[in-house]
């Protein structure tokens, strides 16, 4: 079996790392809310799952397992403002990514949970191996551990560079097509800037940033090493940049056209 979390179904993923704030006035996320308070203020169990909503809006009324993808990451809580209705304005950030293994719907709690397994990232192991084989040209690779690992990190390097830039063209290119853009060009360029010497990081911010489909973002978060992902993201961007280019025009999530049936 694994972890019993609790869980919170939003209308896109959330990634690790990246700031979610939330305002809290649903009468079960309310119950959420005083439960994870209720927590010793430094217990590592602060925190609950995000997960992206597949289908429909009121999960419980269809098999979650349906309704939910089935990535998710978990979102830790940094702040917390009680408001006077009773309702909750909360800071989280993006920790770590799980596997929902079962979705459970019951009274008490009346908010969903969710069977979870904890994804690990792959790092090490994956960016060393990716490049080894190129080191090698299709041989069979003997006592080259060390160069294997300086040609996996000179090529995290290059590529996180090379994603870097494209990110700052397609910020740019944003920018200029979409109307009121230009704040959110200036926070991708500062959040760039930070997250330019830690690829992991980057990837992380190039995926929560981007206008991409909810699957292209599913794509990103279940993807455990950064050396792939940011491979993806290289893909991706060229890909957007060249419909905004050829296009004109900014694209706009789904969401913006649909009505929630519940405030959470």
């Amino acid at each position: 079996m694994g972890e019993l979390i609790p869980l919170f179904p939003l209308g896109r993923p959330l990634f690790p790392g990246v700031v979610l704030p939330l305002q809290i006035f649903e009468p079960r996320y309310r119950r959420l809310m005083h439960d994870l308070l209720a927590l010793p203020e430094h217990d590592d169990h602060r925190f609950f799952g995000v997960v992206a909503i597949r289908q429909g809006w009121e999960v419980e009324r269809v098999a979650p397992a349906a309704a939910l993808y089935d990535i998710g990451c978990t979102a830790r809580l940094r702040r917390v403002q009680p408001q006077p209705d009773g309702g909750f304005r909360i800071v989280t950030v993006g920790g770590e990514r799980f596997r929902l293994l079962d979705v459970i719907v019951g009274e008490d709690p009346p908010y969903l949970q969710a069977e979870v397994e904890w994804l690990a990232d792959e790092e090490a192991a994956e960016e060393a191996a990716g490049d080894a084989e190129s080191v090698a040209d299709g041989g069979p690779l003997v006592g080259t551990d060390e160069v294997a690992a300086s040609v996996a990190q000179g090529s995290m390097e290059l590529l996180a560079r090379g994603v870097g830039e494209l990110f700052t063209q397609y910020v740019a290119e944003v920018a200029a097509l979409g109307a009121g853009a230009q704040g959110d060009a200036v926070e991708a360029a500062i959040r760039l800037a930070a997250a330019a010497d830690d690829p992991t990081a980057l990837s992380w911010l190039v995926a929560s940033s981007a206008l991409l489909t909810t699957e292209d973002r599913q794509a990103l978060l279940a993807e455990s090493a950064t050396r792939r992902r940011l491979a993806a993201e290289s893909r991706l961007l060229r890909r957007e940049l060249t419909l905004l280019q050829e296009l004109g025009a900014v694209p706009a999530p789904l969401q913006q056209f649909t009505t929630p049936m519940t405030v959470n």
